[in-house]
Order: C-alpha cells, then sequence, then structure tokens
C-alpha cells in the first residue's frame, strides 16, 4: 500500500502519523513514513529550523525533488509507504503547489488522504510554531485550498494500466485528525491496513443537545460503538459551530475576546476521558471574537460541503436521533436538525445505505421512512442488524 498524507501546517501530522505507526505495530503490521519536511531540512542543514518555507521557491522545488528521489529509491524495499506531505503552501510567496506531478506518478500512491483540524486550533499551532502573520480567514481558505488540490492529485495520479481496461484513481478521503484524547489515528490505520471494513458516516444532532448533559452522552454512547466496529468520520471531530456560537454569544454580551485552548470544551467528546497520547500542550489562547465573527460564514459554508463529502466517501450512514428532554410535563420531541435531514437525503440520493435509529417516543414522518434503508428503536437493535449482516468485519489481532 502507498499512501499520500496531506494538510496545511498547523496540524502536527508528524505525531499523528505516529500514532498511526504505533497502533500498526501493536497490530503486527509495519509503515514505513517518509517526512517529507524534516527530509528537506536534513537535505540542507544550513537552512534555520522553521525558516524553509522563505527559501526562495526555486531552491525550495530542488530540496523537495531530491528528497522525493530518495523516497521513491526506498519506497520499494517496504510493504506500506506512507509520504507525509502538503498539497499546497499557503506562505510569504503566496499560494504556490508543494508537489511535483510526475514524482508522486511514479510513486504510484493507492491512497491520498487530506488532514484537517478545528480551524482555532489550527492557528493555536501556527501561533506556538510558526512566525507568519495570519488570519483565521487565511487559515479557512487554506484547508479549502489543501482539500481541493489533494482531490485532483488522487483523481489525476491514475495508476499505469496492464491492460487496455479501464483504471481508477486512488481512493481520497478527508479525516479530520480530532481532538484529544479522542484522535483519529485508528481510522487512518483502518483505511490503510483494513480497507475491507465499511465506512460509516455517523449523523446526529450536535449544537442544540450540547447543553444537555444526558442526551450528550447518550450520543457520545452512540458515537463510540459506531467507531468501535466500522471505519467512521464522524462530523463532531470538526465543531466549529460551537466556537462560532460562543463568539455569537461574546458579542451579544459586549465581550471582544474569547478564550480558546487545543483541548477545547467545545468538543462533543467525554471531557472525563483521559489522553491516550502525550500531547505538546499550548496555554490558553485568546481570540478576537471581531475575527470570530469574520469567519462565520466560512464555517457554516465549509460545514455544509465537508460533511457531504464524508456522506459521499463512506458506504452508509446511520443517523441517531434522540428525545429530547420534556420540558414542563410535556413530551419529549425528536432531536431531529435540519442537518441531519439533509444528511439522510444526501445519502439517499447518492445511492447509499441509510439507517436510522429513532428513539423518541413519537414515530417518525413519513420523510424519515420512505429513504431510509432501515429504522431501528435501539442501538442494539441495530447493531444486531449490522452483525447479521456480515458488516462486522474481523479488525483486531487480538
Amino acid at each position: 500500500m502507498r499512501i499520500v498524507v496531506t494538510g496545511q501546517i498547523g496540524l502536527d501530522k508528524k505525531q499523528f502519523l505516529q500514532e498511526v505507526v504505533e497502533i500498526a505495530r501493536a497490530q503486527g503490521e509495519s509503515l514505513q513514513t517518509y517526512h517529507i519536511g524534516d527530509m528537506m531540512y536534513r537535505e540542507d542543514p544550513d537552512v534555520p529550523a522553521g525558516r524553509i518555507l522563505d527559501l526562495p521557491l526555486s531552491r525550495l522545488a530542488s530540496l523537495r525533488r531530491a528528497v522525493f528521489r530518495d523516497v521513491l529509491a526506498d519506497a520499494p524495499n517496504h510493504k506500506h509507504a506512507l509520504i507525509n506531505t502538503h498539497a499546497t503552501f499557503r506562505w510569504k510567496h503566496g499560494l504556490f503547489a508543494a508537489f511535483d506531478f510526475d514524482q508522486l506518478a511514479t510513486f504510484n500512491a493507492d491512497l491520498f488522504v487530506c488532514l484537517v483540524d478545528n480551524i482555532e486550533t489550527v492557528h493555536q499551532r501556527m501561533v506556538r510554531d510558526h512566525e507568519l502573520e495570519h488570519s483565521l480567514k487565511d487559515l479557512m481558505v487554506w484547508r479549502e485550498e489543501e482539500i481541493l488540490a489533494t482531490e485532483i492529485l488522487a483523481k489525476a495520479n491514475l495508476r499505469p494500466a496492464s491492460t487496455g481496461t479501464p483504471v481508477e484513481p486512488p481512493k481520497f478521503y478527508v479525516l479530520s485528525r480530532g481532538r484529544s484524547p479522542n484522535s483519529t489515528a485508528q481510522t487512518l490505520f483502518r483505511l490503510i491496513f483494513r480497507p475491507q471494513m465499511k465506512k460509516v458516516y455517523p449523523s446526529f444532532p450536535m449544537t442544540h443537545i450540547h447543553d444537555l448533559p444526558d442526551t450528550l452522552a447518550e450520543v457520545n454512547a452512540f458515537r463510540a460503538e459506531m467507531a468501535e466496529k466500522f471505519i467512521t468520520f464522524d462530523p463532531g471531530d470538526v465543531d466549529e459551530k460551537l466556537l462560532a456560537d460562543q463568539a455569537l454569544a461574546a458579542a451579544r454580551e459586549g465581550q471582544t475576546t474569547i478564550e480558546i485552548s487545543a483541548d477545547s470544551a467545545f468538543s462533543l467528546a467525554d471531557k472525563n476521558q483521559k489522553p491516550k497520547t502525550k500531547n505538546r500542550k499550548s496555554p490558553p489562547l485568546r481570540l478576537k471574537v471581531a475575527d470570530v465573527l469574520s469567519i462565520l460564514p466560512d464555517i457554516d459554508g465549509q460545514i455544509y460541503s465537508r460533511d457531504f463529502l464524508l456522506v459521499r466517501q463512506s458506504d452508509m450512514i446511520v443517523s441517531y436521533i434522540p428525545e429530547l428532554p420534556a420540558i414542563a410535563g410535556s413530551r419529549g420531541k425528536p432531536g431531529l436538525s435540519s442537518g441531519v435531514e439533509r444528511e439522510l437525503q444526501h445519502a439517499h440520493d447518492h445511492g447509499r445505505e441509510t439507517y436510522v435509529i429513532w428513539i423518541p417516543s413519537k414515530d417518525p414522518s413519513p420523510f424519515i421512512t420512505q429513504t431510509a434503508t432501515k429504522v431501528f428503536r435501539s442501538t442494539a437493535e441495530a447493531m444486531s442488524y449490522f452483525d447479521q449482516k456480515g458488516y462486522f468485519q474481523p479488525h483486531s489481532l487480538f
């Protein structure tokens, strides 16, 4: 298997990929990784740390080609080889490519993965590790460019065919690295080493259950169970809508700044979990409310396009609809958001299997039942059905 992992600066991809390597080792697998940036520094030790992108573009390109030649010479010695690089750079030179088509074609990748993360966390790492003036808007645009460029690379890198039959491009996925302690390193491991596993988009209401701890715990239990049995592309791993909501609330109260941290309270994750890996901790960072408000259209637009992309790169969608707590003695209402409804329809329209776990006592409407492959009344019922269908492929040696 040949893999290319891209992503904007500020993702700590090297640390994330080391988690993947460790998971692979524990499962009896070996993964050779090539960190192109580190290799370029070793190729020219006179370049000060953190300053390689300040080089003239011609020098930068020659360094990259030199280290790629080393990768191409060594990769045949390994069954599984992964290149950690970028598709684009948005730096002092402006926007420019970070690859050479001919060398990537020679590498002959089977899988392209563009890694993404919550924008405030990327910003925090950029402030911590790099001296580059940037705005949140810059980072949002860079993320879109990186996804698009990686997808183009995947579609353009048709592997040579030994016969006259058409060939498909390598697989392409967008993957959030997840907030600590909920790293998605295991998801990438499965994409590489267990590709036969079913790929699932777990769908659930997000923003309007954030202040309902019991409902939130219920949804998180569903997410955890999906992640245990499937390759999941969880929309909750990028939860910037909650950042937007905090900024709007702060603006209404006349505040000019909000405080964030790398392991942000925005996350839908269970805060009682302990991190499985040691990450570099960053002190809390204050953001200007006006800066966050300026990217609200970008947050909404990217949620819309990215979540639909995650649906399409999945084999099936499983939507969990909780019952919201009753108010003043009335019956609890279904926690069915417009986003969940759109995701179900999008999956149905693109030929994906669509499953709904419906918890409320009130029956679902025909707009749910007529587009769903099957409706269940509990997660246990759904998991039993998936087991009978043979969807749980062996994925661990232990």
